[in-house]
C-alpha cells in the first residue's frame, strides 16, 4: 500500500479538495490526465483515484464515462465538493488594482456578476490551480485568480474575496475507485451500485430492462447514455441505483435487466454519501 490518492490537476484543484476532505490521511498525488490518475492505480504508485463523474451546472464530465468501464477499477466511494470560488492575488494587492483574472473557464462565468461589478476581465486558463500556481511565480501585481481557497493557501497567494460564486448550488459529485471492488455493507446512510450495460437490439429492449427495478421498488438515481465504438446503434448504458447487489429486490432487478442486455458490468457498491441529501 503506497498511501497516496491520485487526482487530475494542480496542487489545490477542487479535486485536490476532494481528496483532503475524503481521505485526510492518505497523500494526494496529481496527475496530468484523467488517464494518468487511472494508470497511477492500476500500476500500484497510488492506492485510490479521485475522479470527477458530474456536476451540478454542467451535468456530465466530459470522457469519464467512457473511461470508468475500461479502466478495470471499481468504485468504492462517493464524495461531493461544494465549489466555492475565491479570488486572489498577491498580498497587498487590493480588489481595485485587479484588471485581469485568470481561471478555467467554466469557473468564469459563475462569478459574473462579481466581475461585472468590479469591472475585472476574466482570461480562460487550463486549470484554476495551475494558474493560481503561475501567479505566485511571477510578480504581476495587476491580476488575481479564481479558484478554491486551499489553491491560495498551498500558493502563497492572498484571498481578496471568498465564495464568490453567483449561484449557492454548484457542487461537484467524485468516485473514489480502486483496483479491487469492496462489496462490503459500510456506512450509515445506505448503499448505492454502479453499472453499465447495453440493451439487446431488440424492440422496447430498454423499457423492459427497466421494468425490474420498477416493479420491484429499487429507486434509479442515475440513468445515462452514450455511443460507443463509434457507432450510432451502438449505445451503452451507465446507472446509479440504491441498494446492495445482494438486497432480495436489487437481485431480481438486476437478474431481469440481464434477460434483456449483451452486456452487463457491476462497476462498484459503495456507501452513499450523506451530502446527497
Amino acid at each position: 500500500m503506497t498511501g497516496r490518492i491520485a487526482f487530475q490537476g494542480e496542487p489545490g484543484a477542487y479535486s485536490h479538495e476532494a481528496c483532503r476532505d475524503a481521505r485526510p490521511e492518505m497523500e494526494p498525488m496529481p496527475c496530468g490526465s484523467f488517464e494518468d490518475v487511472i494508470s497511477a492505480v492500476t500500476s500500484g504508485e497510488a492506492d485510490l483515484a479521485m475522479l470527477p463523474v458530474e456536476n451540478t451546472t454542467y451535468g456530465r464530465v466530459a470522457d469519464i464515462h467512457r473511461l470508468l468501464p475500461q479502466s478495470g477499477l471499481r468504485i468504492v466511494g462517493e464524495a461531493f465538493v461544494r465549489v466555492h470560488v475565491s479570488l486572489m492575488a498577491h498580498h497587498g494587492v487590493q480588489i481595485e488594482d485587479i484588471e485581469t483574472v485568470r481561471a478555467h473557464m467554466v469557473l468564469l462565468p459563475q462569478c459574473a456578476d462579481f466581475l461585472k461589478t468590479y469591472g475585472i476581465r476574466g482570461e480562460a486558463a487550463a486549470d484554476s490551480a495551475g494558474a493560481a500556481a503561475e501567479l505566485a511565480e511571477s510578480g504581476d501585481r495587476r491580476s488575481g485568480v479564481l479558484a478554491s481557497d486551499l489553491a491560495a493557501e498551498i500558493h502563497g497567494l492572498h484571498i481578496l474575496a471568498r465564495h464568490i460564486e453567483d449561484h449557492a448550488h454548484n457542487t461537484t459529485r467524485f468516485l473514489l475507485m480502486g483496483r479491487e471492488p469492496d462489496m462490503r455493507r459500510r456506512g450509515d446512510h445506505g448503499m448505492l451500485t454502479t453499472f453499465v450495460f447495453q440493451v439487446r437490439n431488440i424492440p422496447a429492449a430498454l423499457y423492459k430492462a427497466m421494468g425490474g427495478f420498477a416493479t420491484n421498488g429499487v429507486n434509479m438515481t442515475k440513468l445515462e447514455s452514450y455511443m460507443v465504438g463509434g457507432s450510432f446503434t451502438a449505445t451503452q448504458f451507465y446507472a446509479d441505483i440504491e441498494g446492495h447487489p445482494d438486497d432480495p429486490a436489487v437481485q431480481r432487478a438486476l437478474e431481469e435487466l440481464d434477460y434483456f442486455t449483451d452486456m452487463l458490468e457491476i462497476l462498484g457498491t459503495y456507501p452513499r454519501d450523506p451530502r446527497r441529501d
